[in-house]
């Protein structure tokens, strides 16, 4: 391969992250709770965008296009949470992109995709459980001034088998957490094909 040709060929793919990402934060932007979580707790499917973009491009065009999508959503929406939200997006959302890119990396055909997703999914729930026992819920709590009940308490109230920080990860974290990686990994199988079409000229 020429010079111009790897030149070329790192123009396009500088030009499809750039692409994907805008659309990933574009799709960011559409949030909504699930009923066995609290509030504060909201799915986006930007994550089925960045998948496609991991698939055609592989793991670390997938690392990118989530933390581009991380960064310019601080720059269009700011931060409410002293970036620990944020964080925690990049952190979950790599957990599930990086590893099903990487399976699909070396298995590109239907049964690597699934294989890869089903992956992802269980990363992306395993993952977010433990930042969110060890790491995030204490830093909300810290952050807002409120007590662990209390946090506790507004999951309880939308969910009766919370009754502590550990049910809260069990019943409400993993769960959504899982909710989400199926939801996206649907959309994913369904679009990746017609998509590839486009990533891969």
């Amino acid at each position: 391969m020429s010079a111009s040709d790897t030149t070329k060929k790192k123009i396009h793919t500088i030009t499809k992250i750039a692409i994907l990402t805008a659309i990933a934060v574009i799709v960011m932007l559409f949030e909504f709770p699930l009923w066995f979580a609290p509030g504060f707790y909201e799915l986006d499917l930007s994550e089925a965008i960045i998948l496609m973009g991991g698939f055609a491009m592989g793991p670390i065009a997938a690392a990118v296009i989530e933390l581009l999508k991380n960064l310019i959503n601080i720059l269009i929406n700011g931060t409410s949470t002293a970036f620990i939200g944020e964080f925690a997006n990049f952190i979950t959302g790599c957990s599930f992109v990086v590893p099903a890119s990487i399976i699909y990396k070396y298995c590109k055909n239907r049964k690597g995709a699934v294989i890869s997703l089903v992956v992802g999914s269980f990363s992306l729930a395993i993952v977010g459980s433990l930042l969110n026992y060890f790491v995030l819920i204490p830093a909300f709590s810290k952050f807002y001034e409120l007590p662990l009940d209390a946090i506790v308490g507004m999951g309880s109230k939308v969910n009766p088998l919370v009754g502590d920080l550990k049910t809260l990860v069990m019943f409400a974290v993993a769960p959504f957490n899982l909710v989400k990686g199926i939801l996206c990994s649907v959309i994913n199988l369904l679009l990746y094909k017609r998509v590839s079409l486009i990533l891969h000229k």
